[in-house]
């Protein structure tokens, strides 16, 4: 019976993985559609939200499976659980990054300045969403605690991302929609770097037994 917990937890880790790419496969070919205001990409990120769906209820399923025929008790039972939950905060960064996809329908380009801080969040998110699951497959406290300090590098930059855009909106009136839609942009890859924190406040219950909040 252990030794179908065991390989039924490192399916779990391999589910979250490979749904993990594909959350950044949308995530960053959304990015680079907004950089290039190009709409067909847009418009197929926008539709691959179905393939991070499946990969949720797929974990759902195997969670579900785990804890009703292996009986998982204290940090097992806490660690399937956790997976399901990640797997959630996962289908909500996708969401997001095809958000993101849906502000190229509404820019009528060019752009009002090349983008940089913007990418740099995006990368910022996703290697916070790296560390999260491979804090997660280590049950390493120490990475998911890192998370808190990561956050808050996102959050500057997210407010330097507004008030440069607030500038540009009061100067040149002429930009305020494609500012404000930047401005939504920039929200978003905040969220999603919130997400990653609460992959790693489940890594935190896993060890511990407590909730922690990581995002304050």
């Amino acid at each position: 019976m252990r030794q179908s917990l065991n390989e039924g937890q490192q399916e779990l880790i391999k589910l979250l993985k490979d749904m993990a790419e594909e959350v950044e496969k949308i995530i960053q070919g959304s990015m680079q559609a907004l950089i290039s205001l190009d709409r067909t990409q847009a418009e197929f990120w926008i539709g691959e939200d179905q393939k991070v769906n499946d990969y949720e209820r797929q974990i759902d399923a195997t969670g579900v499976l785990l804890i009703a025929t292996q009986q998982p008790v204290a940090k097992d039972l806490r660690k399937i659980i956790s997976a399901m939950k990640i797997s959630t905060d996962l289908e909500r960064m996708a969401d997001l990054g095809i958000d993101i996809a849906k502000v190229v329908r509404r820019i009528d380009g060019p752009l009002c300045k090349p983008l940089v801080d913007i990418p740099l969040m995006t990368q910022g998110a996703l290697e916070m969403m790296r560390q999260g699951l491979d804090a997660y497959e280590r049950e390493d406290m120490g990475l998911a605690q890192e998370l808190a300090n990561l956050d808050d590098a996102i959050d500057h930059q997210y407010n330097r991302v507004v008030r440069d855009l607030l500038g540009i909106m009061t100067r040149r009136p002429e930009f305020l929609d494609q500012g404000l839609h930047l401005t939504f942009v920039a929200r978003y890859l905040e969220r999603i770097a919130d997400h990653a924190t609460n992959i790693g406040e489940n890594v935190i219950y896993i060890a511990t037994a407590e909730r922690r909040d990581l995002n304050k």
